[in-house]
């Protein structure tokens, strides 16, 4: 499969232009998300207008709705949870109504629910959407490197799965807890996203120089600090990701994210900008791009 822009609308096929992915400057999303929960409102269809009116060929995306505590690491209550394969159901359909735009990292509830033969049953029955597992040890009141969060590496390792992990300045999910995991296991590989958010990034930079299989992303990373990564650490070391739709269909508007889509085509080479924008994602997520 290749993957082109399409128009708005479920299942469209017809492609816009059947034009080379270099003439095209194609652009792919690693961090996306669906769902509605707490202070979270990401409906699919803002997803799919928000790519469409800024031109983002393809999302990874996870469902929100998985998160276990709220912004005040109190529990969600119970009537408003939604079980893991619920959640990760919903992104993979969202994947199969949208095939050439959107891929599908499940979303692990590390502390009510756990790594089940039910979650690896979804990774087995859906792999043609399915890219990676994406973890967020402040919302699920976890740490990243603990007994729970193993279960689910060791399924990432078996089907050969990238693992997204949120990292920040909060213990759960600092980034030295990322490195830890990515040390024991050495074949599998992990991107710090936000590279330590609430923080100047510098100890994110400096563990992911240190590791072949830890990598960062560009969500809210000040631009600035992202040159910082690539100089220490090599262009391919770096996924664009920003949080989409969180500020709303225009959250490609913000200034961070026009700085990486304009600006940095004359920072970088046109070969580094490409790794950036998409040829990284597709070799890191073995995404289906010829």
């Amino acid at each position: 499969m290749t993957l082109y822009r399409f128009a708005s609308g479920k299942n469209t096929s017809t492609e816009i232009k059947n034009a080379s992915i270099e003439d095209r400057k194609m652009i792919i999303d690693t961090h996306a998300h669906i769902g509605k929960v707490d202070k979270f409102n990401m409906p699919e269809e803002i997803l799919i207008e928000s790519m469409n009116k800024y031109n983002i060929d393809y999302c990874l995306v996870s469902n929100i709705e998985g998160i276990e505590f709220d912004n005040d690491q109190k529990p969600i209550p119970v009537e408003l949870q939604r079980s893991q394969k619920e959640i990760n159901k919903a992104a993979i359909n969202f994947a199969k109504d949208y095939p050439t735009r959107i891929g599908v990292l499940l979303w692990a509830k590390t502390s009510t629910e756990g790594c089940t033969k039910e979650f690896e049953n979804m990774i087995i029955s859906n792999r043609g959407v399915v890219y990676g597992i994406k973890f967020h040890p402040y919302h699920a009141n976890t740490p990243f490197d603990s007994l729970k969060v193993e279960e689910y590496i060791k399924l990432a390792e078996k089907y050969d799965l990238t693992v997204v992990v949120h990292t920040a300045a909060s213990s759960e999910s600092s980034p030295r807890e990322v490195y830890n995991m990515a040390i024991k296991h050495p074949g599998i590989n992990f991107v710090m996203v936000h590279m330590g958010l609430g923080t100047d990034n510098e100890e994110a930079i400096e563990l992911i120089s240190k590791l072949p299989n830890l990598y960062g992303d560009t969500t809210w990373v000040k631009p600035k600090n992202s040159l910082k990564m690539i100089k220490k650490c090599g262009i391919d070391k770096l996924l664009l990701g920003t949080d989409s739709p969180i500020d709303g269909v225009d959250t490609y508007a913000n200034q961070f994210y026009q700085t990486y889509f304009n600006n940095f085509k004359n920072v970088l080479s046109p070969e580094d900008y490409s790794k950036l924008m998409y040829k990284n994602a597709v070799r890191l997520f073995k995404l289906p791009v010829e």
